[in-house]
């Protein structure tokens, strides 16, 4: 194989990088910016908040426990197949995993 090979892929991220950065480019200088403390506060059904949300932003540890939940749950999902082929690949399959 060839790096020729790979240059119409290598086309396609290089257009899909580009096209996510000139949007994200254009949404920021077209959209409004006029922040005021009402608008960032925690919204609760029209009530003030109370609570946790009451001090302001939230935690971030719930939003890394989740995002380590995904992981670890794909590697489980691609642990499964390699375990049902392990006899196959041998000792170097074992080793290269």
């Amino acid at each position: 194989m060839t790096g020729m090979e790979f240059l119409p892929v290598l086309f396609m991220v290089a257009g899909i990088v580009l096209v996510a950065m000139a949007t994200l480019f254009v949404s920021s200088l077209l959209r409004p910016s006029n922040p005021y403390p009402a608008k960032n506060m925690p919204y609760e059904c029209g009530m003030d908040p109370a609570g946790e949300a009451a001090g302001g932003r939230f935690r971030v540890q719930f939003f890394i426990l989740a995002i380590l939940l995904v992981v670890f749950d794909v590697e489980a999902m691609f642990l499964f197949p390699w375990a049902v082929v392990l006899k196959e690949i041998g000792l170097v399959g074992y080793v290269e995993m």
